[in-house]
């Protein structure tokens, strides 16, 4: 199950994308972390405090890593005609979270609770004024849709602040969108900013309020959300002392807000995944980036790289990757 958390800055994404991590993985269920964020704060949420021990990051070995997901696939010239949407196909490397391939040898780093932790790595000062962010999440994006996943596996994003996410078909390529929300006017300024954009494109979206400190802001967030609302959290003096640096687990959370995380698992297994709407929907961003600046930046009909044969899903795995 591939999952994303977004929200408008400050709305505690990273806080809650780590704690649902650190509940998925106490409960002995396999989960991959992926920090897309342009503030690259994950991994210090998930308790790495020594960057060395971050893994490489993504977004700065994209040649590698197309090179990797292109395999033997015919319609794919070169790793170099390869974009961020690029759909794989028949010859295409796909992935199953967390295995023992070269992808997630090389940028997925083993958490102590047993989670995996990849990054698509800062927006650094080599990139001021030259680079776009997006470049650097385009490999997630790439990373998504060469993934087969099961209801089993998890995959949790903490995207880009508000609705960054649009700039590209990534908004899509997840079962469900989990939005934080603080029970402030600007807070569901972004809820429904996000939830218009997403509306045509069938993205499952669910509320979670946060740092709610009584009656009056959870009534709020009703009043605001409505039934899109799945469940609040109450202001968290264990997580304040956590983002404070002090030690913590998930044992030190407030009751109420360790229920609130298994409300979010159940979520998560309740959705089925739709593999012939992701697979068209991932059809449908690349040609409609192939022919917004794909075609000019590459020199090609980026179409031709679409696999009308190719079907998305487990089914996939039937056909066989190259080793």
């Amino acid at each position: 199950m591939k999952i994303a958390f977004v929200g408008k800055g400050g709305s505690g994404k990273t806080t809650l994308s780590s704690l649902f991590v650190r509940y998925l993985a106490a409960s002995g269920r396999g989960v991959v972390a992926v920090d897309a964020d342009i503030n690259q704060h994950l991994g210090e949420a998930l308790g790495v405090t020594d960057p060395r021990r971050l893994p490489p990051a993504m977004g700065g070995e994209l040649a590698e890593l197309k090179e990797f997901l292109r395999g033997d696939n015919p319609r794919i010239a070169s790793a170099a005609a390869m974009v961020k949407t690029t759909p794989p196909g028949r010859g295409s490397r796909l992935l199953r979270p967390g295995a023992d391939d070269w992808l997630h040898r090389r940028f997925a780093a083993v958490l102590p609770g047993g989670a995996r932790l990849m990054v698509t790595g800062p927006f650094d000062e080599d990139d001021l004024g030259v680079a776009c962010y997006h470049s650097k999440v385009g490999a997630v994006e790439l990373y998504l849709n060469h993934l087969v996943d099961g209801p089993d596996d998890h995959v949790v994003v903490d995207m880009t602040a508000g609705a960054d996410s649009f700039a590209s078909g990534l908004f899509t390529r997840f079962d469900l969108t989990f939005l934080v929300a603080e029970p402030t006017r600007k807070g569901i300024g972004v809820y429904r900013q996000y939830a218009d954009y997403a509306r045509d494109h069938g993205v499952r979206i669910a509320v979670i309020g946060n740092k709610v400190t009584g009656p009056d802001d959870l009534a709020f967030l009703q009043a605001e959300v409505g039934d899109a609302l799945l469940v609040a959290l109450e202001h968290s003096a264990a997580v304040r002392a956590m983002e404070q640096g002090r030690p913590f687990t998930l044992a030190d959370l407030e009751p109420a807000n360790r229920e609130a995380l298994g409300v979010l698992a159940d979520a998560v297994r309740a959705v089925p995944q739709d593999w012939e709407t992701f697979g068209r929907q991932a059809v449908e961003f690349h040609l409609k980036n192939a022919r917004g600046w794909a075609n000019a930046a590459v020199g090609a009909d980026l179409a031709t790289q679409v696999d009308p044969d190719f079907v998305f899903g487990p089914e996939s795995l039937l056909v066989g990757s190259p080793n």
